[in-house]
């Protein structure tokens, strides 16, 4: 109708799918499905929805070669962690070896060595360099105008500034973080839960918002004590602050960042409740860990790739959620989760999904 309204009477074709609304899953509700069929479909669709699903593999003439520079451990069950995962599920995506290569820099804490890294891959010819970092901005900021037929991606933020060829990509974590919470307030039973933060800032801050803002909606008398270390690495100053929680009662911890190895030890040794985002966190204390937001920057990457196959080298920002299933809720096995509690955290994926649930800060 709106090509019409402004003279087009044809020559164009359109195609309904579910990620525009077109295609729409209809479940019966005289039928009782169970609650964990019903999220494994509300997730099928969501991946869908973000192309992870559907989105097929392009082809390039080379092997197509991408490096990543992190700033901790490709191992350490958080940040890291997750983009590394990432890649691994995008090569067997393209066909294995002989379609995608990457590598690593690991560890790169110390912002001078990694926009090193950074320009020594992109000086090698590099198709894709992923500075995974917000503080490796400035840096990628004076490198990327350098080597303009170099695609560069860095996160977590929406700012390509303005620079042709640079991605950029951040986490809706407050919505993960918001599921942590209203399922940390259902079960606490001394009504204190305890986050430990890093620095106050990108998808750390935002994933620490939610869960607070999700533990107050649940229950608004509960109260949510948060501290902040000023570090994103250092696992000594995450113990302590996680050893002041309990003793101030928290029976639920949660962080985030590659530091929370350090809180997760002492939910052990407390048997307090552990909450866990970036990546899944389970294997550390099954006893312990309740659930983990895992993200998925796979979903990112693969539309990356297809515009660089495209030939677009930048200049568009991503962000992972619930929605596009860039970010998953992952329930532990090993957790006995009572069954009201998780039809709860099922029943607010779906809100928020759906936007009947609207995530508000600061109550």
């Amino acid at each position: 109708m709106d090509l019409i309204g402004d003279g087009t009477y044809g020559g164009t074709s359109f195609v309904i799918d579910l990620a525009n609304g077109g295609e729409v899953l209809e479940f019966n509700p005289d039928f009782d499905i169970p609650a964990d069929v019903a999220a494994l479909a509300e997730e099928t669709i969501a991946e869908i929805s973000g192309g992870a699903v559907a989105l097929q593999a392009p082809k390039f003439e080379d092997v197509f070669q991408v490096a990543v520079v992190m700033p901790s451990s490709i191992n350490d069950l958080a940040f890291s962690q997750s983009m590394y995962d990432a890649l691994v599920s995008v090569q067997e995506w393209m066909g294995g070896e002989g379609a995608m290569e990457f590598v690593y820099s690991d560890g790169m804490f110390v912002v001078d060595d990694a926009a090193a890294a950074i320009r020594d891959y992109a000086a090698e010819g590099f198709d894709l360099v992923i500075a995974h970092g917000s503080q490796y901005g400035s840096s990628l900021q004076e490198i990327a105008p350098d080597f303009p037929e170099t695609s560069f991606a860095w996160g977590t933020t929406v700012d390509t500034f303005g620079i042709g060829n640079i991605f950029a990509y951040e986490a809706a974590s407050h919505e993960g973080g918001y599921v942590n919470g209203v399922i940390a307030a259902s079960l606490s039973e001394t009504g204190v839960l305890g986050v430990v933060g890093p620095i106050e800032t990108g998808d750390a801050k935002l994933y620490v918002d939610g869960f607070v803002a999700g533990a107050l909606a649940t229950n608004p008398d509960i109260q949510v004590n948060v501290n902040y270390i000023g570090s994103f690495s250092d696992v000594a100053l995450a113990s302590e602050a996680a050893s002041t929680h309990v003793a101030a009662g928290a029976d639920g911890l949660t962080g985030t960042a590659q530091m929370v190895v350090g809180a997760i030890g002492v939910a052990e040794e407390s048997g307090a409740m552990w909450f866990g985002t970036q990546a899944s966190q389970s294997g550390l204390a099954p006893a312990n860990v309740v659930a983990n937001q895992v993200y998925h920057w796979d979903v990112v990457l693969k539309e990356v790739v297809q515009m660089i196959a495209d030939g677009t080298y930048g200049g568009t920002s991503f962000v992972i959620d619930l929605a596009n299933g860039g970010e998953v809720m992952d329930f532990n096995a090993d957790y006995e989760l009572p069954a009201e509690v998780k039809s709860l955290a099922l029943d607010t994926i779906k809100g928020i999904v759906d936007g009947s649930i609207t995530i508000v800060f600061g109550e």
